[in-house]
């Protein structure tokens, strides 16, 4: 009868001992998302900015053409700067998700939260990707059309209506970081105190 008690008490040990470990994990979880969290609120201003200018820019193109002489070189220049602001965004956001990604966890619950939290923020990242290849192919396309002698300035290159269609799908980015942080707040009853905060 002894024998049996201690096992029961052993078990109980235990489950409460891998409670505490999980809840742990996920304490360390939210304080690198607390860390992280004014570098990802940044990304999304910059990025809402950058597709904000990327709109009207792509929306004087369609209406206008891409112009001809320093317009035209103009509009290049444009493009080419676009497409470094793109991969300067993606790479905020890459700095976040790599913070994520290289943080141990274990514990399904708080694995499916980093999972969900690392799908979003490389979503993020293949679409400004997506934006940055569209610019660039743009930017050449410039190029092409300041050699021809048949180009006169009323048309746009493909990438502009590549990038029309990436825009028309586009989604502003949600705070998936606080998202995560509400996720593993309300599951393991985390404090401030527990963050140190």
């Amino acid at each position: 009868m002894r024998l049996r008690y201690g096992w029961l008490v052993a078990s109980v040990l235990l489950s409460f001992g891998c409670g505490k470990e999980e809840r742990m994990e996920a304490v360390r979880f939210d304080k690198l998302l607390t860390q992280k969290k004014a570098a990802f609120a940044e990304s999304n201003a910059q990025e809402k900015e950058f597709v904000s200018g990327v709109r009207g820019w792509v929306a004087a193109m369609t209406a206008n053409g891409a112009g001809i002489g320093t317009g035209l070189e103009q509009n290049a220049s444009i493009a080419q700067d676009l497409a470094k602001s793109a991969a300067a965004v993606s790479a905020q956001v890459g700095l976040v998700r790599q913070a994520v990604y290289d943080l141990p966890v274990q514990k399904e619950f708080i694995q499916g939260v980093r999972n969900t939290l690392i799908g979003e923020l490389t979503r993020r990242q293949r679409l400004l990707q997506d934006i940055r290849s569209a610019l660039q192919e743009t930017a050449a396309a410039f190029d092409g059309f300041r050699q021809s002698r048949d180009y006169k300035g009323d048309t746009y290159p493909a990438g502009i209506d590549k990038l029309t269609r990436i825009l028309g799908s586009y989604k502003e980015p949600g705070d998936a970081v606080t998202d995560a942080m509400t996720a593993l707040t309300a599951k393991y009853n985390i404090k401030d105190a527990d963050l140190g905060t």
